[in-house]
């Protein structure tokens, strides 16, 4: 018998604990103006989480797409998790599903996106190219953290050049969410690629940059030049 996305609901319900769902709906900004308002969850953990979807692992795209459009944030979770593994056997399925997804309001989270966008945007990009990163970061705040996150991609391969381009189109983003974004890619850059591309970037805009992007970016410098770069 075919697995079904109800299937899977019933085996998260099991880790459901209703405390933990009071603590994720306060740490994901669920209320009324916050970020994640109106977001549901049940309080299952990520680890938690993971382990029923590699039991999941082939479950149909359309019943991935069921878990997508739940109103449950660890069912779209799941559902994200799933994707990534199912990328490599039918990516434009998958991208598809993601990207519709994503316009429709439903991978509408940090840890949704960060979960995922480099497995599946990121992917698709790195192997057939195209102006998609450049298209979704001029979207909406969502839209914006795939496009920056999605280097991640580049980044564990050693190539700093979608990173570098992305975080020149966002850096001066008002959205917390999107400094810490861009901040965290930057400072991977440093990590991963070349420290001297990093601080390139920083000597460029480390003046303007808004403190909580800058602070992400600075993590892994020595503590000299931290304090060079906050008192710019």
């Amino acid at each position: 018998m075919a697995l079904s996305a109800q299937d899977l609901k019933t085996a998260l319900r099991q880790f459901a604990a209703p405390t933990q769902a009071k603590t994720a709906a306060w740490f994901f900004k669920t209320g009324p103006g916050e970020y994640g308002e109106g977001d549901q969850f049940i309080g299952v953990k990520v680890p938690q989480i993971r382990a029923v979807c590699r039991q999941f692992k082939n479950l149909p795209l359309k019943e991935v797409e069921k878990l997508l459009h739940s109103p449950i944030h660890e069912h779209r979770l799941a559902a994200v998790i799933i994707l990534n593994g199912q990328y490599a056997q039918q990516p434009n399925q998958v991208l598809m599903l993601y990207l519709k997804a994503l316009d429709d309001g439903f991978v509408n989270n940090w840890d949704i996106i960060d979960s995922s966008c480099e497995h599946i945007v990121g992917a698709h990009v790195y192997a057939n190219g195209g102006d998609l990163l450049q298209q979704l970061a001029a979207g909406d705040l969502w839209h914006k953290r795939v496009a920056m996150v999605s280097t991640f991609a580049w980044l564990k391969k050693g190539e700093p050049g979608p990173t570098l381009e992305i975080a020149e189109l966002l850096w001066q983003e008002k959205h917390d969410l999107l400094q810490k974004a861009v901040g965290w890619m930057l400072r991977e850059l440093g990590k991963r690629v070349d420290e001297e591309l990093l601080t390139d970037f920083l000597d460029r805009h480390a003046h303007q940059m808004p403190r909580t992007q800058l602070r992400y970016a600075l993590e892994r410098l020595p503590e000299h030049r931290r304090r060079h770069y906050m008192n710019v």
